[in-house]
């Protein structure tokens, strides 16, 4: 049985016949985001959804026959969501001419395999450089400028400042999102669209085009101080030091207002980025108003601005991007470094709902993922690359990609328990009754975390080989089902064991872990671990093997003097 239809939370998908890609009455409850106690999640056909997800390589679903070949091995990792790239040059080839067969043979494809799709616009930009665009747009330099290097050089770049450019994106991607309408409205297979991907400016901080030389010299814009100002108590807070080390002042130039520095040049450019991309995804929303996002290349360690793509949605930069781009619905980070709790905590703001569309897989993307669902409450994660075999830049092991094979069975593992248990996922995150403890590279020795009435404290367990590695990623869910109620699910190789720090009798025991076998939707009762298995009522013991025996554990705790 697909895994989809096993989920009470997505059963309205189950049997739908096959159907071909042709106009149908949009709906009127189309995806969108919606608070429920706790949590902001995304609702799908009426229900709350959590987006177990994966973003295949670039170039994979460029030639349809190619990819007809990964469908299965995305079902078989038990992803319920496909991250795909629609690239400007491929529906739009020819000035005012454009063909779908491609977006239409991705929806079908998905539809076939009952999975979701979000699409990635890749429009002016992906990852800094304008190599998406169509050739009628590469070679007209003139009508599209391009952005300079500060002795005059062009770059790989459409300008920003460019509204000749801004206007032609708008009108391909208003185009595309009218399709969709008239296509999927009914159906809704695509979930949601990234406007853009991972914008920026490299190797130098700024364009140093004349019109931005100008721009930058002029005032900053009137409706970002007034934003700035009306904000002023929950800016972040390296934006507002930035800003009041300079007198906090009310008007200026770029360099009056926030310094001389280089951050000032990636705020410009955020600036313009942020205002060029709103006029994008408002043309595609006034045709087709899904949820609509863009993403960010983080910050390398000690990393200056032009060392990263300067100008993309940075948490330094997010109330930029929030007042300069009102038409998206939130900003998203790819995380590929070892520190992805803090950078992921950055994105989860009350102005902004935590999804990661670019990550680590493997082992190390499992626990993320545990924490992103978790501790984050965030609604979606999605490794990248994960259509093929995993890749690693020389050098730099912060960006390992996959687990080396095609597709990814770790994180296929993790998904089949989480789409069953997805429900409870969701329904605790809005009662805020669920965490995750997380432990990063060798220098965390230990994690530690609250749930209810508890403290949790991990170490790194013995793995298969009887070894502890120091430098592994582990990663606990831990969701309440009543007040000394749990269901645990971990990532890797750790022993739990758990205190208390509120009124009452001071020492907590294990009352009993009892083995949870997940299996169409429904958990049934294992072994009951004791003694020898829970360390004397000491602790819980969570292997790196759990996910793929499709095992939880139900513990039940208490307290006494």
């Amino acid at each position: 049985m697909r895994h989809i239809c096993a989920l009470l939370l997505l059963a309205s998908l189950c049997g739908l016949p096959q159907v071909g890609i042709a106009a149908t009455a949009p709906r009127t409850d189309l995806p969108h985001f919606e608070q429920r106690g706790a949590a902001t999640q995304l609702i799908v056909d009426g229900k709350p959804f959590l987006v177990l997800g994966g973003e295949v390589k670039n170039s994979s679903t460029s030639n349809l026959v190619h990819f007809s070949r990964k469908w299965p091995l995305l079902v078989r990792d038990n992803l319920n969501t496909i991250l795909v790239p629609v690239a400007w040059e491929t529906i739009e080839p020819v000035e005012g001419q454009f063909d779908f067969s491609n977006v239409d043979g991705l929806i079908k494809g998905a539809r076939d395999h009952d999975l979701r799709l979000v699409f990635l616009w890749f429009g002016t930009w992906k990852n800094t450089f304008s190599s998406y665009v169509p050739s009628w747009v590469k070679r007209d330099t003139k009508r599209f400028p391009r952005m300079q290097t500060a002795d005059g050089r062009g770059t790989e770049r459409i300008s920003a400042l460019s509204t000749t450019a801004r206007d032609a994106d708008a009108r391909a991607f208003a185009q595309l999102m009218r399709h969709l309408k008239a296509v999927d409205g009914a159906r809704q297979t695509v979930l949601m669209v990234q406007v853009e991907n991972e914008v920026g400016v490299i190797p130098e901080s700024r364009d140093h085009a004349p019109d931005a030389e100008a721009a930058f010299a002029g005032p900053v814009p009137v409706e970002l101080m007034t934003y700035l100002t009306a904000h002023r108590a929950t800016l972040n807070p390296e934006l507002r030091a930035a800003w009041e080390a300079n007198g906090g002042r009310a008007s200026g130039s770029w360099t009056e207002v926030f310094g001389d520095e280089g951050m000032t040049d990636s705020l410009f450019m955020s600036w313009s980025y942020a205002r060029y991309i709103d006029h994008v995804a408002a043309a595609g929303k006034a045709e087709y108003a899904l949820p609509m996002f863009t993403n960010a290349a983080l910050i390398r360690p000690n990393y200056e601005p032009g060392q990263y793509n300067s100008g993309g949605p940075l948490p330094f930069a997010m109330d930029l991007w929030k007042a300069g781009a009102p038409a998206l619905d939130f900003l998203a980070p790819d995380i590929y470094f070892d520190n992805y709790a803090y950078w992921a905590s950055q994105y989860r703001r009350p102005d902004n709902v935590l999804f990661v569309p670019e990550a680590r897989g493997g082992a190390i993307g499992a626990a993320n993922a545990l924490y992103t669902f978790g501790a984050l409450k965030g609604f979606g994660f999605s490794p990248f690359g994960i259509d093929e075999r995993g890749v690693q830049l020389a050098g730099d092991p912060s960006v390992g990609l996959g687990t080396g094979g095609d597709g990814d069975p770790v994180i296929g593992a993790l998904y089949g328990q989480l789409e069953q248990l997805a429900p409870l996922v969701l329904e605790k995150q809005a009662e805020g009754k669920i965490s995750t403890v997380i432990m990063e590279g060798s220098a965390q020795r230990s994690g530690r975390g609250r749930i209810g009435d508890y403290m949790v404290n991990m170490a790194r367990a013995n793995g298969p080989d009887g070894n502890v590695d120091p430098d592994s990623r582990v990663a606990a869910m831990f969701l309440q089902t009543g007040p000394d109620d749990f269901i645990v699910l971990g990532a890797g190789d750790m022993q739990v064991s758990f205190t208390t720090d509120r009124p009452g009798p001071p020492i907590v025991g294990i009352e009993s872990i009892d083995e949870q076998i997940l299996k169409d939707g429904t958990m049934s009762a294992g072994r009951r671990l004791n003694g020898d298995e829970n360390g004397q009522g000491q602790s819980l013991r969570l292997s790196s093997s759990d996910a793929a025996e499709n095992k939880v554990y139900r513990v039940r705790l208490y307290r006494y003097r």
